[in-house]
């Protein structure tokens, strides 16, 4: 760890870089695949639609999009505090912009966690502490997604039945995947030795394959990091107020976005009967999304968002619609992360940080 800020270790500068353009033009697919699905659509109309939306309702959804981002936050620096590393609201926010940004823009969101701890590393934060806390934030989100999903199946349950058969089997699908998820995510966490097998086994892996040296040093530092980690997971287990404090922010989190769809409904005139319709849409939309990885989940999402809406509307206003609450929820969510991850990093690199 001896390299400059700018070479950023778990952001890797020009992957990053070429992600993000592959992020983009993928982005700009989507978004001409949605507007190809209505023929009478046209930017201009769209300006007048947005232009002619309730400003209220708006501002609610973009706030409910800064929620997002500001609970995850929060979530991470509660766990943080439980192990007296007393975390600033700042801190927080750089947090989840980064694990928001970062699983945007990479396979399978895999840089997302990754881009988190570095910032939490860099902050103080022990790697056997930003491990166990990113963990349990993973679990409570994961969780909080599985939650709702039910609640949504339970009380619209002909929301569901409305899709067509694809959109059922991807929802289905997500359902499965996302209870797969919550069930290995408890076992990593309560079951340490599981976890220690895993990272054991993956470090020989890859010192056979040559990808690592220093096999014997290396497992004498995992036995290091794994006893520590123990610890700290003990610790944490007893500390039950913070676990409920972060599955709370992480249902809040997950709530606020969701809502995003439901409010920029309100603000196109929609009708309030159908507000819980919208917004069981967007939930069985985030299900159905988590079981393809990024960046195919990008065009499921706006497949399923266009098939769900377009059950309650015609298909030019149900393209109107989910443009507008994509561009919300999503694009401007990550553009706003990017910036404040952008941020962060001048920051170090300003104050000469090195590691």
């Amino acid at each position: 760890m001896k390299q400059e800020i700018n070479g950023a270790p778990a952001l890797h500068k020009r992957n990053k870089l070429l992600w993000s353009l592959v992020a983009a033009l993928l982005a700009a697919a989507t978004v001409w695949a949605v507007v190809s699905q209505s023929r009478s659509f046209s930017f201009a109309a769209f300006a007048e639609y947005v232009a002619g939306a309730r400003r209220g309702w708006l501002l609610l959804a973009a706030g409910c999009m800064l929620l997002y981002i500001w609970f995850e936050g929060r979530a991470v620096a509660v766990l943080c505090r439980a192990f007296g590393y007393r975390e600033t609201a700042g801190h927080g926010v750089v947090y989840s912009a980064a694990d928001i940004y970062c699983s945007a823009i990479t396979p399978s969101a895999t840089g997302g966690q990754p881009a988190c701890a570095w910032f939490m590393v860099k902050n103080g934060i022990p790697m056997s502490v930003t491990t166990l806390v990113l963990l349990l934030n993973l679990t409570f989100y994961t969780v909080a997604i599985l939650i709702i999903g039910l609640v949504a199946l339970v009380l619209r349950p002909g929301v569901f039945l409305a899709f067509s058969t694809l959109g059922r089997v991807l929802v289905a699908l997500g359902y499965l995947v996302q209870g797969g998820l919550t069930a290995g995510l408890l076992l990593l966490l309560f079951r340490g030795q599981l976890l220690h097998r895993i990272c054991r086994g993956g470090l020989r892996l890859l010192c056979r394959l040559r990808l690592v040296r220093g096999e014997e040093e290396k497992l004498r530092r995992l036995e290091a990091y794994m006893a520590d980690y123990r610890a700290c997971a003990e610790r944490f287990r007893r500390n039950r107020s913070a676990m409920a404090r972060a599955m709370a922010l992480n249902l809040l989190q997950r709530l606020s976005l969701l809502l995003v769809s439901a409010f920029v409904f309100m603000a196109a005139g929609g009708r309030g009967g159908l507000f819980g319709h919208i917004f069981a849409v967007q939930c069985y939309t985030v299900i159905g999304s988590n079981a393809i990885p990024i960046p195919g989940a990008m065009g499921v999402s706006d497949y399923l968002l266009l098939e769900g809406f377009g059950r309650y509307m015609d298909s030019a206003a149900a393209v109107q619609l989910e443009l507008l609450c994509r561009t919300i929820s999503f694009y401007s969510c990550v553009l706003l992360c990017g910036l404040v991850v952008l941020a962060a990093l001048w920051r170090f690199r300003k104050r000469g940080c090195k590691h």
